[in-house]
C-alpha cells in the first residue's frame, strides 16, 4: 500500500454559481510557476514558491485552451469566437495595465496584485472564430476548427519572438469529417465538448523538438499504431479525440507535403486521416504510459523523464478507457487493445511518467495502474505468453479529493516525488504530493489504520447503495414515461386513423339558455365521449377555445380568442365528461357573435421527458400533425362549431312593453348624430352599424329548398320546413318540430326582439318562361345589431347547405332575362352612390333628420333586392 497523498491548498479563485464546468479549465506548471485558466475570460500566473499571484490577463471572451512554449517563454491562449493570442512572459509589450478593481473581482480570493492586464487585439496571432483546439510542436502550431460541416486541421509556423506585428505563416490545411454532428449552421461545436489534440513522436525524432502535452512512443508501438510508412517518414503524428468518440491520427509531414496540393481542400487528394478507434463517447483525454518495468527502473534512481512510452490511452467522458500497446503473440508483434470501464463521468485526467493514470470524477480523484504482468496470475492462461500484457481489470485507488475539473502532473526530480496540480470546481488550487509508484513499499496495517480503512469501505458501500437507489428511481421514472408515451401514441393513432370517418373520441358542442342565480345565462356545453378502446389517463387536458368575431363589416377588427383547459384525469372507454362555459347573461353587454368554439385534447410531454421542446425533435418530424404549435406536447383536434344568432334566440319569448322608438331617431342615435336640425353631428361620423336597416329579405328558389330540406319537409309545408331547418340547432325551438308554423318571434341575447317570417312568393320578372317559385325569409328587428346578426347567420346556413347541394347536383339555373338583371344592378349602383352622398351630408350635420330618413329608405331598398338564389 502506497503512502497517502499530502494535499496543500495554494489559493482560491472566484467561480460562478454552481461551480466550474469541466472541459475548459486548464492548469500548467513550469519552473515554479503555475499558469491557470478557470474557464472564464481570465488567465492567472501564480508563483508557487512565493505563493503569490503575479499577473492576471483578461481576454475578450471565454478561454478554451492554454499552452506554454518554454523555449521562447510564451503563453498561447485560445479564446472563444476570437482566435489564438500570444503573450510574452518576459515583457508586457502588448498588454496595458488597468487600475485596480477592473477585473470584476475575479481574483479577489488570492494574495497578490489586484491589477488586471487586458489583452489587446494586436496580441491575436491567429484570428479565427471557428477554432476549437490547438497544440504546439517547437516552432509550429497545429489548429483544429469546425466549419462548413467538416473539421479543418491547419499547420502554421509560429512568428519569431522579435517579429512585429506577430503573425503565423500558413503552411497547409486539410478538411475531413469524422461523423460529428454539426452545429446549427455547421460553424460551431455541436456539443459542450471540445476536441483534444496532442503530438506523438517516434524515438529519435524528438531531438530538438518540443511538444506541448505530447509524448515519445516506443518504436514497436509507433510502427504498429501508425503504420510502417509513418515510421519511415520519421514524422511526428497529430492525435485527435473528437466529441463523437473517434480517435484519429494525422502525419505532420503529410500536412507539410500537402501545402501545394491541398490549396483547395475540395479538389485535393484524400486527407491523410486514419481512424485508430471509436470510443462511442466524447474523448476528454489522450496520454501515454510506460507499462513494462525495466531493470533500470528498479534502481533507486529518480523517476525517468517522459519518453519511450509503450502504451497510448484515451479516456471517454462516460468512463470508457482504451489502452493500446505493442504485444508479442507467437514470436510476432501485434497491437494489443483493451477497453476498461471506469466510473464516470470523467472530468479530466493526467498521466504520470510511469504506469499510473489519474482521473477525476465529481466524487473523487482515482489512480489506476496499467503495469504489465501485475495481474498476470489472474489471466486464464498462466504461461509465458501472458507476460507483458495489459492487466485484465483495473483497480482504481481513491485519493479522497472530490470535484476536480483540471489536473496536471509535474515531476520534482530533486525530491523523487510526483506532484499533482488540481483545480477544484469551487476554484481552489491545490497540490497533491504522491510517492513515486516505483518506490512504493508495502506497509503493515495497524488496528487504527485498519479501522479507518473499514470506515472508508463502508462509506463507499453507502455511496454505491445511494447511487443504486438513485438509478432505480431513474429507471422507474423512465418506465412510467414510456408507458405514458405509449398510451398517448395509441390514442393519437386512433384519432388520426378516424379523420375521414367517425372518430372514436368526440366532443359535441351545444349552446343553450339556462337559469343561473336568478339570471338568464347563455352557456356552451362540451360533451367529451370516449368510444375508443383506450382510457384517457392523468395528463390529458381538454382545451376549449372561444374565438369571437364581430358581425360588422370592418375588416380591421381583430378577432380575440380565449382558451380554457379542463384536466380529464380519468375517462375509461365508454365514459363521458361534460364541461360548461357561461358566455354571458341577458343583462350583460351584447355578445360578439358569431362565436367559434374549438375543442382539442392536449398532452404535455415536458413532464415525462424532463426536457424542453428541443427534445421532441428526436421523436417527431417538424411537420408532424401531432405536435402543438409551441412544440410543447401533442395536440389532437376533436371538433369545431360556430355559435351564431339563430342558435342563441330565445324562441317564444317577447320583449316587455315599451314604446317603439321613431326609426329616424333610433337611426340618428345609433349613428351618433343629434336629431336637432341645427345640431352638429358627432366627429366620429357614421358607424358601420348604420349599414343595417330594420328589415332584411332573402329569397331562395323553392326547388332548391325542397331538394335540400328533405329531412325537414315530411308532413309540413315548405315554409314550415325552412323555419325548422334554420332553428334546428336552437335547443329552445324544439317545440317547432311538432308544429306547422312559418313565423316565430324571439329575443336576442341582448334582449332585442327579432321576428322571422317565412312565406312563398312568385318572382314574375326574372324568367321569360314564367314566374319562379321562391321562398322569402323576412327578418325584422328594432335593433340594427340583432338584425345584422340574424341576417349573417341565415346567409351562413344557405352557403353551407343549399349552395353545396346545388353544386353536388350539378344543375344549372333556368334561362333568365339578362336585361332585367342588368337594370337591377344599375339601380343598385345608383342607390349606393346616393347612399354615400347622404352619408357625407349626415357627417356634416346638414338637415340630419331629413337626410337620415332618406338614407333609411335607401337601405331598405338595398336590403330587399329583387333577386333570388337559384
Amino acid at each position: 500500500m502506497a503512502a497517502g497523498p499530502r494535499v496543500d491548498y495554494l489559493a482560491g479563485f472566484c467561480c460562478p454559481v454552481g461551480g466550474l464546468a469541466a472541459g475548459r479549465p486548464r492548469v500548467l506548471c513550469h519552473e515554479g510557476h503555475i499558469y491557470l485558466s478557470n474557464g472564464s475570460a481570465f488567465v492567472y500566473v501564480y508563483d508557487q514558491e512565493g505563493r503569490l499571484l503575479q499577473a492576471v490577463y483578461r481576454f475578450p471572451d471565454q478561454v478554451w485552451h492554454v499552452e506554454l512554449l518554454p523555449l521562447h517563454r510564451q503563453l498561447y491562449v485560445l479564446c472563444a469566437k476570437t482566435g489564438i493570442y500570444c503573450l510574452s512572459l518576459d515583457q508586457q509589450s502588448r498588454v496595458t495595465e488597468a487600475p485596480a478593481g477592473d477585473g470584476d473581482g475575479d481574483s479577489k480570493d488570492v494574495d497578490g496584485p489586484a491589477n488586471v492586464l487586458p489583452v489587446n487585439a494586436d496580441a491575436c496571432i491567429f484570428p479565427d472564430a471557428d477554432l476549437c483546439a490547438f497544440t504546439l510542436l517547437s516552432n509550429f502550431i497545429i489548429t483544429l476548427a469546425q466549419a462548413q460541416g467538416k473539421w479543418w486541421m491547419e499547420l502554421h509556423e509560429l512568428p519569431a519572438p522579435s517579429q512585429e506585428p506577430p503573425a503565423c505563416r500558413h503552411i497547409s490545411k486539410v478538411g475531413f469529417s469524422t461523423g460529428t454532428p454539426a452545429g446549427g449552421d455547421g460553424d460551431a461545436p455541436a456539443s459542450r465538448f471540445l476536441p483534444v489534440l496532442c503530438c506523438a513522436l517516434a524515438p529519435g525524432s524528438g531531438d530538438g523538438l518540443w511538444c506541448s502535452g505530447g509524448f515519445i512512443l516506443s518504436e514497436p508501438l509507433f510502427s504498429l499504431l501508425f503504420g510502417v510508412d509513418a515510421a519511415m517518414l520519421d514524422s511526428p503524428m497529430i492525435l485527435g479525440g473528437f466529441p463523437d468518440g473517434q480517435l484519429c491520427s494525422v502525419p505532420l509531414k503529410a500536412l507539410s507535403a500537402a501545402a501545394d496540393a491541398n490549396t483547395n481542400a475540395a479538389a485535393g487528394p484524400d486527407p491523410p486521416v486514419k481512424v485508430l478507434h471509436h470510443l462511442e463517447e466524447p474523448v476528454v483525454f489522450i496520454g501515454a504510459l510506460r507499462t513494462e518495468r525495466h531493470e533500470a527502473d528498479e534502481a533507486d534512481d529518480p523517476p525517468l523523464p517522459p519518453g519511450d512510452a509503450d502504451c497510448v490511452v484515451a479516456v471517454g467522458h462516460y468512463g470508457k478507457l482504451v489502452a493500446i500497446k505493442a504485444g508479442r503473440r507467437e514470436e510476432a508483434l501485434a497491437p494489443e487493445l483493451r477497453e476498461y470501464y471506469l466510473r464516470g463521468p470523467v472530468l479530466c485526467a493526467a498521466c504520470s511518467s510511469g504506469s499510473r493514470m489519474y482521473y477525476s470524477t465529481h466524487s473523487d480523484i482515482s489512480a489506476v495502474d496499467l503495469e504489465c504482468g501485475s495481474n498476470a496470475s489472474d489471466s486464464e492462461d498462466g504461461d509465458d505468453t501472458a507476460a507483458g500484457v495489459l492487466p485484465p481489470v483495473l483497480a482504481p485507488a481513491s485519493l479522497s479529493i472530490c470535484s476536480v475539473v483540471a489536473l496536471s502532473l509535474s515531476s520534482r526530480a530533486a525530491e523523487g516525488e510526483s506532484e499533482l496540480l488540481a483545480l477544484s470546481a469551487k476554484g481552489r488550487l491545490m497540490t497533491c504530493d504522491l510517492c513515486s509508484p516505483e518506490e512504493a513499499h508495502p506497509v503493515r496495517l495497524t488496528p487504527d489504520k485498519a479501522g479507518q480503512r473499514i470506515k472508508e469501505l463502508l462509506s463507499g458501500i453507502g455511496n454505491v447503495s445511494e447511487r443504486v437507489s438513485f438509478l432505480k428511481k431513474a429507471v422507474d421514472h423512465k418506465n412510467r414515461a414510456l408507458t405514458c408515451l405509449n398510451q398517448v401514441l395509441d390514442v393519437s393513432a386512433a384519432l388520426l386513423s378516424g379523420q375521414d370517418g367517425a372518430k372514436p373520441i368526440t366532443c359535441t358542442i351545444t349552446a343553450a339558455w339556462s337559469r343561473l342565480l336568478l339570471r338568464d345565462t347563455l352557456s356552451v356545453s362540451c360533451m367529451l365521449e370516449n368510444a375508443s378502446d383506450h382510457s384517457l389517463e392523468q395528463g390529458w387536458t381538454l382545451c376549449v377555445q372561444l374565438l369571437a368575431g364581430t358581425c360588422a363589416l370592418d375588416e380591421g377588427t381583430a378577432d380575440t380568442g380565449t382558451t380554457y383547459t379542463f384536466p380529464v384525469e380519468q375517462l375509461p372507454p365508454g365514459g363521458q365528461r361534460e364541461v360548461t362555459l357561461p358566455l354571458g347573461t341577458a343583462e350583460d353587454a351584447k355578445l360578439e357573435l358569431p362565436l367559434t368554439v374549438s375543442c382539442a385534447l392536449f398532452y404535455s410531454l415536458r413532464e415525462i421527458l424532463d426536457s424542453g421542446p428541443e427534445a421532441l425533435d428526436d421523436l417527431f418530424p417538424d411537420d408532424s400533425p401531432l405536435l402543438s404549435p409551441d412544440r410543447e406536447g401533442i395536440c389532437l383536434p376533436l371538433s369545431e362549431c360556430t355559435i351564431d344568432m339563430l342558435q342563441c334566440l330565445r324562441v317564444g319569448e317577447a320583449a316587455g312593453p315599451a314604446s317603439a322608438p321613431d326609426p329616424v331617431e333610433a337611426f340618428l342615435e345609433t349613428a351618433g348624430v343629434p336629431a336637432e336640425p341645427n345640431g352638429t353631428s358627432s366627429s366620429n361620423g357614421l358607424g358601420d352599424e348604420c349599414l343595417v336597416p330594420s328589415a332584411a329579405s332573402i329569397k331562395v328558389s323553392s326547388e332548391l329548398l325542397r331538394s335540400a330540406l328533405k329531412d325537414f319537409s315530411a308532413g309540413a309545408t315548405l315554409s314550415c320546413a325552412t323555419l325548422r331547418w334554420l332553428l334546428a340547432e336552437n335547443t329552445a325551438a324544439e317545440a317547432l318540430s311538432s308544429q306547422d308554423v312559418s313565423e316565430v318571434r324571439g329575443l336576442a341575447p341582448d334582449g332585442g326582439e327579432v321576428q322571422l317570417l317565412i312565406r312563398e312568393v312568385a318572382m314574375n320578372d326574372l324568367c321569360p318562361a314564367g314566374p319562379i317559385q321562391a321562398v322569402e325569409i323576412l327578418i325584422q328587428s328594432s335593433s340594427l345589431a340583432d338584425l345584422c346578426g340574424v341576417h349573417h347567420a341565415v346567409i351562413g346556413r344557405i352557403q353551407q347547405a343549399l349552395v353545396l347541394e346545388q353544386a353536388a347536383q350539378g344543375s344549372g339555373p333556368p334561362d333568365l332575362r339578362m336585361q332585367y338583371l342588368r337594370q337591377i344592378q344599375a339601380n343598385h349602383e345608383t342607390l349606393l352612390k346616393e347612399a354615400q352622398a347622404l352619408r357625407d351630408r349626415l357627417c356634416l350635420g346638414d338637415e340630419a333628420s331629413a337626410t337620415a330618413e332618406k338614407l333609411l329608405s335607401i337601405y331598405r331598398q338595398l336590403r330587399n333586392p329583387s333577386l333570388v338564389l337559384l
